[in-house]
């Protein structure tokens, strides 16, 4: 286990001061300051989360709408400053790259990642094998389909090549496989599962992905992993038997989508379990919910729930920290306005989860990020 040790008599003080970041170090007695040699000015200011997280080897990263990149300045200036990794939030997901069968579309995904490295940043494609935001042409809901198992697998190899393919060389972190078992650690029987009769369809995408892009770190992504349970436990057995046969898959994506009505899980046991089998492991989507109001969805119903979302944040954070192997941390989005959780938990309505609020002003949460960063910096990773 690889656990983050702040010592504070060994390492140099992190100062936050007038809302930058300066580092205070000791000098000896007498003894003049070495020359600085210029430094090239930064995009980006040097209290960012991304600064911050650069100087303990972690990517923070964000969901990306595209909607409002490049049409919103705001949003354009947050995500390019704040953020050194970026997840095309809808733009890479089967239904709007071929919503035609053979016909691909990839004028968005190819602007994100043309963003992506203009800004000096990392990109997370999301995601190739999903049993949600199918094309029509395959599937109304995931779980049933016109086509045969033949066909269905036939058209899973070819949709994982040229999706793959296309991006080679500009993806970090692929999704490859999201969301394959249930909330009581069943693997769900979706097209896939129907057509391979069974989850040999997992250690297929895994081996195609990495014959089309061998660069590209491959994950296995789901939520509630951070759970000691059914679930993580069944996925803990899949990862492990993909191991066994020696199938290309090298990390685990825990969601991190919290909820303050509930209890906080034991993350870091879980980030170093799958570690321990010899993954990367990364936080991929992480928000943290909150009972809202029905009438302004993302105001909380209790005063003070604002600091407990600020406790979630900060301790999945420091657990990310504490893990050697976690290299990226990323929200699933930044802005209160633009979130999906109000939509979708309306009963009871759940909302005002991210680091912004609706006017893309700072959080009280975005402020424990910064601050936790900012004091692990001052001690390497270890």
């Amino acid at each position: 286990m690889h656990r983050l040790r702040l010592t504070f008599a060994a390492v140099s003080a992190a100062v936050l001061l007038g809302g930058q970041l300066a580092f205070v170090g000791s000098v000896s007695a007498g003894a003049a300051p070495p020359a600085a040699k210029p430094s090239p000015p930064q995009a980006y200011p040097a209290d960012s989360l991304r600064a911050l997280a650069a100087r303990v080897g972690l990517r923070v990263g964000t969901a990306v709408n595209m909607d409002q990149l490049g049409t919103n300045e705001k949003y354009t200036q947050i995500t390019a400053q704040q953020f050194s990794s970026v997840t095309a939030e809808n733009v890479m997901k089967w239904a709007e790259v071929e919503p035609t069968r053979g016909n691909y579309t990839w004028e968005k995904a190819d602007q994100l990642v043309a963003f992506a490295k203009k800004n000096k940043q990392l990109v997370r494609g999301h995601t190739l094998l999903w049993h949600n935001q199918l094309p029509t042409w395959l599937s109304s809901d995931g779980y049933t389909t016109t086509l045969s198992n033949d066909e269905v697998k036939a058209v899973l190899k070819k949709h994982i090549f040229e999706q793959a393919r296309h991006f080679k060389g500009d993806i970090w972190q692929w999704d490859v496989v999201n969301e394959a078992f249930d909330d009581n650690g069943q693997p769900r029987q979706t097209i896939w599962y129907k057509a391979w009769g069974g989850t040999g369809y997992i250690a297929d995408a895994f081996r195609w992905a990495h014959q089309a892009d061998p660069k590209a770190l491959l994950f296995y992504n789901d939520y509630n992993l951070e759970f000691t349970g059914v679930k993580s436990d069944a996925v803990y057995a899949l990862v492990r038997s993909l191991k066994a046969q020696r199938v290309p898959i090298h990390g685990l994506g825990f969601q991190g989508h919290l909820s303050t009505q509930y209890g906080y899980p034991d993350l870091t046991n879980n980030l170093e379990r799958f570690a321990a089998l010899g993954l990367k492991v990364a936080l991929t989507e992480v928000d943290v919910r909150t009972l809202t109001k029905a009438d302004a969805v993302n105001e909380p119903v209790d005063a003070l729930a604002p600091y407990a979302q600020e406790s979630y944040w900060s301790r999945t954070l420091k657990a990310c920290l504490a893990v050697r192997a976690c290299i990226s941390f990323t929200p699933w989005g930044f802005g209160d306005a633009y979130s999906w959780v109000p939509g979708v938990f309306a009963d009871p309505q759940e909302g005002a989860a991210l680091i912004y609020d609706e006017q893309l002003n700072p959080k009280g949460q975005y402020d424990v990020l910064q601050q936790d960063l900012a004091l692990a910096a001052g001690a390497p990773r270890r």
